[in-house]
């Protein structure tokens, strides 16, 4: 069976879940099946993998518009596929352009939802009309659609009720916990001014809406002075809201805080999660989150959001700490301080206690190791394949 992936990350460019999550299921279905993987980006050296650059005629356009062209040669190079598999907008009309092309079955795996991201507007202008109609056609024709967890799929059925129930799978997103384990090590934290005698909260996440970390840098002011805040944050979406961040940064009164902006190699982001006391997760929307399952597998305490997919991979009381939230329709909460306040609450409470940290962290790691294998991700991943007639 010939597999084409389709995806606008495939590493070293991946900056999300999304691209994270094309990594190890594109690894594991290798041992399966004949794998293609076409992407976004600049040359890339490994076998099977095909990267695919914007065409130079529409250098000046819409970035949407850039994305539909860069997906149709995408397309074009499907031919011989029995399957094509996409991941997010970036490139479900690439896969559903194959599927008519070469009339071969179309996956889609669902990590976000354009209609419940209304902030990307700011990003796109009219380009968000344009990505969400590129989605809802594929959604609405694909043959089978991947929900990366519970909550995700209750969502897909809700923004798109065209599409029948019985079509869409939850297939959970996975952790590789040979390659995430605590790392004893403390010269990243040296690095990069960490003090390792001192607690600290971590959040690694891109500088989006939809990351929450204007609520989390508001909850901050209330954070047990003695800790340390480690922000692994970058690649702001727009200039705006990388302005606000950089203003809410400036104006903690407090010492400890320590911004790191560049996109950090991955055994460095290991070891900064492995030593923090709690790991924060303040999204407003996230299908899963698979950053939480990498903190969980280097052993440390998440808090985070009780929305989406979060509770799916967070025991609550026993992993880590869930924060509720009442929010509106585009994700905002419908009281902010409260949301803040109940973060702040949270987080002190394992500040205060690094016993029951710890033990939520050990936790954590055995939940991610019993629970979200990658291997039999893509062990399901290709059941699903077979049942198309793949």
């Amino acid at each position: 069976m010939r597999v084409d992936l389709l995806s606008r990350e495939y590493p070293p460019e991946v900056y999300g879940g999304a691209g994270v999550h094309m990594e190890y299921l594109a690894r594991e279905l290798r041992k399966l099946a004949d794998v293609r993987v076409r992407c976004f980006g600049a040359e890339r050296d490994e076998p099977g993998v095909s990267a695919y650059r914007m065409p130079g005629g529409l250098a000046s356009a819409n970035a949407a518009l850039q994305v539909l062209g860069v997906d149709l040669e995408m397309a074009a190079a499907c031919e011989g596929a029995d399957v094509v598999h996409s991941h997010t907008w970036y490139a479900n009309f690439a896969g559903h352009v194959a599927k008519l092309l070469h009339g071969v079955p179309h996956v889609i795996t669902t990590h976000s939802l354009e209609p419940l991201r209304p902030w990307k507007a700011e990003q796109l202008g009219g380009g968000y009309a344009i990505s969400s109609w590129a989605e809802r056609t594929a959604l609405a024709a694909a043959d089978a659609v991947v929900a990366v967890s519970e909550g995700m799929r209750r969502d897909v059925l809700t923004a798109y009720p065209e599409i029948p129930p019985e079509k869409v799978t939850v297939i959970h997103n996975g952790i590789d916990t040979a390659q995430y384990v605590p790392d004893p090590g403390t010269g990243v934290l040296e690095k990069h001014g960490v003090d390792p005698a001192r607690p600290y909260v971590v959040f690694v996440g891109r500088i989006t809406r939809q990351k929450g970390l204007v609520h989390l840098l508001h909850a901050a002011r209330s954070f047990d002075p003695a800790a340390q805040l480690v922000l692994c944050a970058g690649a702001p979406d727009t200039p705006e809201i990388a302005a606000e961040v950089t203003e809410l940064v400036r104006g903690l009164d407090r010492d400890g805080v320590l911004w790191i902006q560049e996109m950090l190699p991955k055994p460095e982001v290991i070891q900064l999660l492995t030593h923090a006391t709690v790991f924060v997760c303040p999204s407003v929307y996230e299908p899963m989150g698979i950053v939480n399952l990498e903190a969980m597998a280097c052993e440390t305490a998440v808090v985070a959001t009780a929305t989406g997919g979060i509770p799916e991979v967070v025991a609550d009381g026993a992993t880590g700490l869930l924060v509720p939230i009442s929010q509106a329709a585009d994700g905002t909460p419908h009281d902010p301080e409260r949301f803040a306040a109940d973060l702040a609450e949270r987080v002190n409470a394992l500040l205060g206690d690094p016993a029951r940290a710890r033990a939520m962290g050990e936790a954590g790691r055995a939940r991610a190791i019993e629970h979200f294998s990658w291997t039999r991700i893509a062990e399901r991943t290709v059941e699903l394949y077979a049942s198309l007639g793949a």
